[in-house]
């Protein structure tokens, strides 16, 4: 009801001024200063690029690959998290068309970008420096914007807009499968589009055998494992998306209908696969020109329904069922912002935004299996509620000052005011018998409501002594407050439990803590650029980041009667358990990256990220760091040809962290060959990715528990080689 309310309150607010009456309207003023660029600039993959994506990925996400300041933390086929400078998951600001979606699973199965199909992506923007507040919130790493195609119209009255395009890809390594179509209607004031995709594909190959093959240990199917195959890694997801676009002089008001489903999603690094992630959203959006500025508003509402169990080479005889998780999130949103030009030198962006989420978590009880008494006394009874209904309410308002001293001097000062309220219901066990009252009774009976009022400051300025160099310099104080799963998580009653809670991908178990309090990250930043007429670009961007009460992990105390004993506190290898807990954290580094033109139509390019993350507190390094690597990139294009020849290159994880017993990698390199063809309306890519078959194992895949037993010791590998197959036909 709330959401209706404000989405009224918005359309209302908007009707208004769009049909003002003339009298009201201020004279029209003609400004002749040549527009500035982003301050500071985003950046993000070409357009070619995009075009091609689908063919070699399921994975949204994965389009980021290969770009300044970003790393990409294993997952499942359309599920891998982004990380900007060496910080992952929710400390990043992932906005898809503008939504805020929140990953509504104990182990981030579902995170924002999982919800756009490649094929429907139009636009990606990565800011991994300084962000502005009104592109920030609630993080202290970047921001991600990723957005489908805008609404497209008629040309004129007399004629109607009809046109659309149809793809399809198949990838050998993993027999991945799948298609995309896009359609548009449209005349002059009014357009629908309908964009539909989906995709299919089996576990992937490693380069090399990496375990025994043979039948997965203790899976009721008996499924048989090859040596280099990597298992729990097969996908299906299917997406679509209704847009309805109606524009009136200079406003625009745009409606989006979003439904996904995806029946399966296999998690090589995790005890549990994802079965069922059933989506729906509405995103309503108002855009407008006016005489004194720009006006955006938005309402939007996500429902997400999430079903964790086993897939075949993990399924139990022990416990045939399974273990059934459930989730369920509801996420609703609402921002205005207004760019309003104060003068020729002066811009001001003023905005609100509000958030309301709702997550229920909830594990259903297993029947009795004969000769498990302990397992059916963990399983069997009523519901473990994980996180029972649990809130996190956020309210933001945001004020930026951006001026053009003079041509060779910008600045940009921003100021952001965030209240972010949490809470949760009370908690039970399976039963009393192996959760007696006493386990959660110090959770029940804990005041449980936390309020965050959070301030983000930033200030940037620019130099730009001539058309062929730029120099920035920043600082920012970016905020982010604990999820639900951080702060409400409670069990710590056996392993099993604790293990549950953990979008990690190592293995260990996790419990929250209800007093965490909110990540204050400090960074000072610098950006120096130069370019040419040519089409030469060198950037270099280092940074440095202090994190107060970074929240990170630390073994759980020990407790007579729970997983937390005294051997967990010391071991150096094997899986452990931990709890979440304040410390202080350093991270700092530089992106650098370049392209030149080499001749007519051959060019390089080529980007290295470099980071370094260390606990304060305790001295460890921080975990998921990625190492030192390096993307090289030849292309060439001539007419509708365009070749391109990618090096990767990863140096060998030696910094890990002690605490999580995370696992050490060997550096690798990597060569894929990538080709397109254009002719009139027929687009046709080929690709082969490592192209050598170079096995190698993924600095940010985890722990491997694909299949049974789920052991520790061996990383995730990469996927082996695969040739590529895309055909877009537009009509």
């Amino acid at each position: 009801m709330r959401l209706r309310v404000i989405t009224v309150s918005v359309a209302l607010a908007c009707t208004q001024l769009a049909y003002a009456e003339p009298t009201e309207i201020l004279p029209e003023v003609s400004v002749s200063a040549s527009r500035l660029k982003d301050l500071p600039e985003a950046d993000g993959p070409k357009q070619d690029k995009l075009k091609s994506a689908h063919t070699h990925t399921s994975d949204t996400a994965k389009m980021l690959d290969g770009m300044a300041g970003v790393s990409m933390g294993a997952g499942g086929g359309v599920s891998s998290l982004p990380a900007v400078h060496g910080m992952a998951d929710d400390r990043v600001r992932v906005k898809v068309d503008g939504m805020d979606i929140i990953s509504a699973c104990a182990n981030h199965m579902n995170p924002p970008l999982s919800y756009i199909a490649p094929a429907n992506v139009a636009s990606v923007k990565v800011m991994a420096g300084i962000t502005p507040v009104s592109q920030g919130g609630d993080s202290i790493a970047g921001t991600i914007q990723v957005d489908s195609s805008a609404p497209q119209f008629a040309s004129d009255a007399e004629h109607l807009l009809l046109q659309g395009q149809a793809s399809a890809y198949y990838r050998s390594n993993n027999q991945a499968q799948g298609g995309s179509v896009t359609a548009t209607v449209a005349s002059e004031t009014l357009s629908v589009r309908y964009t539909g995709a989906t995709t299919k594909a089996k576990n992937y190959k490693a380069g090399a055998v990496f375990k025994a093959p043979g039948v997965s240990a203790g899976t009721i199917a008996n499924v048989y494992v090859a040596g280099d195959e990597v298992a729990s890694s097969q996908y299906q997801s299917d997406n679509h998306a209704l847009a309805f676009g109606l524009r009136r002089d200079n406003h625009l008001y745009e409606l989006t209908l979003g439904q996904q489903r995806i029946p399966y999603q296999g998690f090589p690094n995790q005890y549990m696969d994802m079965l069922k992630n059933d989506s729906q959203q509405t995103n309503l959006k108002y855009s407008g020109d006016y005489t004194w500025g720009k006006l955006q508003a938005r309402a939007y509402h996500e429902h997400t329904q999430h079903y964790m169990n086993f897939l075949e080479a993990k399924t139990n005889t022990m416990s045939p069922l399974g273990m059934p998780m459930n989730t369920d999130g509801q996420n609703s949103g609402y921002a205005i912002k207004g760019d309003v030009v104060l003068s020729e030198r002066d811009l001001l962006r003023v905005g609100a935004e509000t958030q309301r989420y709702r997550l229920n978590d909830w594990w259903s009880p297993v029947g009795p299996v004969v000769g498990m008494m302990a397992m059916t006394n963990m399983m069997t009874g009523g519901d473990f509620q994980n996180i029972n209904n649990g809130q996190r309410d956020k309210l933001d308002v945001y004020g930026e000052w951006e001026a053009r001293w003079s041509k060779d001097w910008s600045s940009q000062l921003g100021l952001r005011a965030s209240q972010v309220k949490m809470d949760a219901g009370v908690v039970q066990g399976y039963n009393t018998i192996a959760y007696p009252a006493a386990s959660y009774a110090t959770f029940n009976t804990a005041n449980r409501q936390r309020t965050d009022n959070n301030i983000d400051v930033t200030a940037l300025a620019r130099f730009t002594p001539d058309e062929s160099k730029s120099y920035e310099l920043g600082f920012a104080q970016k905020t982010r407050s604990p999820n639900l799963y951080e702060r409400y998580t409670w069990s710590t009653n056996n392993a099993m439990a604790m293990h549950m809670n953990n979008w990690f991908g190592d293995g260990n178990g996790y419990v929250g803590d209800i007093n965490l309090k909110p990540e204050v990250a400090r960074t000072l930043s610098s950006t120096a650029a130069w370019h040419d007429a040519s089409g030469y670009e060198l950037k270099v961007a280092p940074y440095y980041t202090h994190v107060q009460n970074y929240i990170d992990a630390a073994r759980c105390t020990v407790v007579a009667g729970t997983a937390c004993t005294a051997a967990n506190q010391i071991a150096t290898t094997g899986f452990v358990n931990l709890q979440f807990v304040n410390q202080s954290a350093r991270l700092y580094g530089a992106d650098v990256s370049a392209h030149m033109p080499v001749a007519a139509d051959l060019s390089v390019s080529g980007v290295v990220n470099y980071v370094q993350g260390k606990n304060l507190t305790t001295g460890d390094h921080l975990y998921h760091v990625m190492p030192l690597n390096a993307t090289l990139s030849l292309e060439q294009r001539s007419g509708s040809w365009s070749n391109t020849l990618e090096a990767k290159l990863v140096s060998a994880k030696t910094q890990v962290q002690a605490v999580r017993n995370e696992l050490r990698t060997s550096g690798y390199g990597l060569l894929a060959m990538r080709s397109s063809y254009e002719w009139k309306q027929i687009r046709l890519d080929l690709g082969v990715e490592n192209l050598l078959n170079r096995y190698y194992a993924d600095p940010l895949g985890g722990n491997y528990m694909g299949q049974r037993p789920m052991v520790y010791g061996t990383s995730v590998p990469g996927m082996g080689r695969s040739l590529n197959a895309g055909l877009t036909v537009k009509f």
